[in-house]
């Protein structure tokens, strides 16, 4: 892991957002030196049926930065959701800061682009977000310096955020009892998110990572936070040493399995665009719903 600038003496101060709709977990990440912060993965309420958008979840986080009179530098995607809504452009639109993703959200945009007959007013060149990261890349909050680390396999544009001793995982791993998410999306792959994972469980033992969702396994309490060492002892699709094999033949075959995220077509069409909702040509906000396209 020498090439990443892993500093486990910078303790960041974590504060969890939890979202029962959609079992996510978004974050205020701040510098325990400074009123600095970052927001990762906020979610946009959405009732689909309705087709009404709504901001609690979003509020909650504002009204916490407000409370602690924080200074909010970042608002971080770990990679284009599928199952809920990004409400960074509004949090960003009441508190500023930048919104950064991964610079292969523009493989994300390409296909995606196709799937919703996107036209050519639709940019697929991530120039919706202020900054795309690449693989090593640094980036500050207050007298903290965070890195992005690719990691594909769920998504092409898949990134686990690090900043001190904490590691924002997104939906490479789930915790130990919920082993790792799916990849058989568009762009996903199986062996890929193998080999993810294990750059993840190379980072030091007593790192703590946090997921993006949980879903209480057997009916436990919704946990978020654990560690690389303990998914590394204990992830049952990962841990005890096991194969790349093993891990694909399991994950295809689970995924088989799997039903479509209820809310797939509304997040992948509002979060591509870093999450503003897509318009008409006289400026109404409006979803399309392809038929037999995903």
């Amino acid at each position: 892991m020498a090439q990443y600038p892993i500093n486990m003496h910078v303790l960041p101060e974590v504060e969890s957002f939890f979202d029962p709709q959609t079992n996510t977990i978004s974050y205020v990440v701040m510098d325990p030196n400074s009123t600095s912060c970052a927001v990762i993965d906020s979610v946009m309420d959405i009732d689909y049926a309705a087709g009404r958008i709504t901001y609690e979840h979003a509020d909650e986080i504002i009204a916490y930065i407000e409370k602690f009179k924080l200074k909010l530098e970042w608002l971080i995607e770990t990679h284009v959701h599928a199952d809920h809504l990004s409400a960074a452009p509004y949090i960003q639109s009441k508190l500023g800061g930048k919104i950064g993703i991964g610079d292969q959200i523009t493989v994300v945009q390409e296909t995606f682009g196709k799937v919703f007959n996107e036209g050519t007013e639709f940019q697929r060149d991530g120039s919706q977000f202020d900054r795309l990261f690449k693989d090593g890349d640094t980036y500050e909050i207050g007298s903290m310096t965070a890195f992005a680390m690719h990691t594909p396999g769920h998504t092409p544009a898949c990134m686990v955020h690090v900043i001190g001793d904490a590691a924002f995982v997104g939906d490479t791993l789930f915790m130990p009892d919920g082993g790792s998410a799916r990849a058989d999306f568009p762009g996903g792959d199986a062996g890929e998110l193998y080999d993810s994972i294990q750059k993840v469980l190379a980072l030091p033992d007593d790192m703590r990572l946090f997921m993006c969702h949980d879903y209480g396994p057997d009916g436990r309490e919704i946990m978020w936070e654990t560690t690389v060492a303990e998914e590394k002892a204990e992830n049952i699709h990962v841990g005890k040493g096991k194969t790349r094999e093993e891990f694909i033949k399991f994950r295809e075959a689970r995924d088989a399995t799997l039903a479509v995220p209820k809310l797939i077509l509304p997040s992948l069409q509002v979060n591509m665009r870093a999450g503003d909702v897509p318009k008409t040509e006289d400026g109404k906000p409006m979803l399309k719903v392809p038929i037999n396209a995903i």
